[in-house]
């Protein structure tokens, strides 16, 4: 990247509580803003991309994560101090959202076991997860973003709002509306749908092809492709790249296999296209993943 057009940009910061604030990063130049902010290991981050793209740089530039629009990124680790280290692009817009895990807890402590980062599991690890952002986000984000209201009022207008883009976010999707989703009305459709989520997940070396799915599951190809999407948030293969490079990246921590017998579990055939398909998820190769956990 050439290091002439990036240029140092700034940042509107609106703090909600103690330990709670909210970045509002726009970058409407045509240069690349570089944004930097110290954020210790006592805080869980929330970032939103709603237009453009960003990259989040991590241990001194060996290990990225691209957010781009519409989508968004989670990170948590209660190990390791994650500074924030932005490069934007020109003509984008992010969001993001920080509290201390202490107050995240707080919002959810009655709901605990369904959100992964605070199980037992997850207490003492990183946590990182990247997801679309939903169109009820989407409109929550462009609230905060762009409100036009009196000072006096401006403080809780965002809390508020921030809060409602919290619970949205961890939303789940069986919850979502019967009349806006009329297909999980028919719970053997739903059945049919999850038990092809299962098989491409047990054959994710060598999966069926939507047809031969289709047919296995005893469901129309449009019905397949239609609940898949409005149950898992994603095309089938979408779906399953991401299941694929999620399991790559937990055996690559485990050290137990390299890099060719990694990629040979989650489906390639040759390592170059398993590295390609890992650095298409997260900006770096697996050998210089596994070097970032070491270091």
């Amino acid at each position: 990247m050439d290091k002439k057009s990036i240029a140092k940009g700034s940042f509107d910061e609106v703090l909600i509580e103690d330990g709670f604030y909210v970045l509002k990063i726009q970058n409407d130049t045509s240069d690349i803003q570089k944004i930097t902010r110290d954020i210790d290991s006592s805080f869980i981050q929330f970032h939103f991309c709603l237009k453009g793209q960003a990259k989040f740089i991590f241990n001194d530039g060996r290990y990225a994560l691209e957010v781009t629009e519409e989508n968004s990124l989670l990170l948590y680790n209660t190990q390791l101090d994650l500074p924030m280290n932005l490069e934007l692009a020109s003509n984008s817009w992010m969001l993001s959202v920080v509290m201390t895990i202490r107050k995240f807890h707080s919002l959810f402590s009655r709901e605990a076991d369904y959100i992964p980062f605070l199980s037992d599991e997850y207490k003492e690890k990183k946590y990182y997860s990247q997801e679309g952002v939903s169109p009820a986000i989407a409109v929550v984000l462009s609230q905060i973003m762009n409100y036009n209201l009196h000072p006096s009022i401006k403080e809780l207008y965002i809390k508020g709002k921030v809060y409602e883009l919290i619970a949205l976010y961890f939303n789940k999707s069986t919850d979502a509306d019967i009349e806006q989703c009329p297909f999980l009305v028919d719970e053997d459709n739903v059945s049919r749908i999850r038990k092809a989520k299962e098989i491409m997940i047990a054959r994710m070396a060598e999966p069926p092809t939507l047809v031969e799915l289709s047919e296995e599951i005893g469901l129309s190809l449009k019905k397949l492709k239609e609940g898949f999407k409005q149950i898992y948030g994603d095309s089938v293969y979408s779906f399953l790249f991401d299941y694929k490079m999620e399991h790559a990246r937990k055996l690559l921590e485990a050290g137990k296999h390299n890099v060719n017998e990694i990629g040979l579990k989650v489906g390639y055939s040759t390592s170059s296209h398993f590295i390609a398909a890992f650095k298409k998820k997260y900006g770096t190769t697996p050998k210089k993943y596994v070097m970032s956990i070491a270091n």
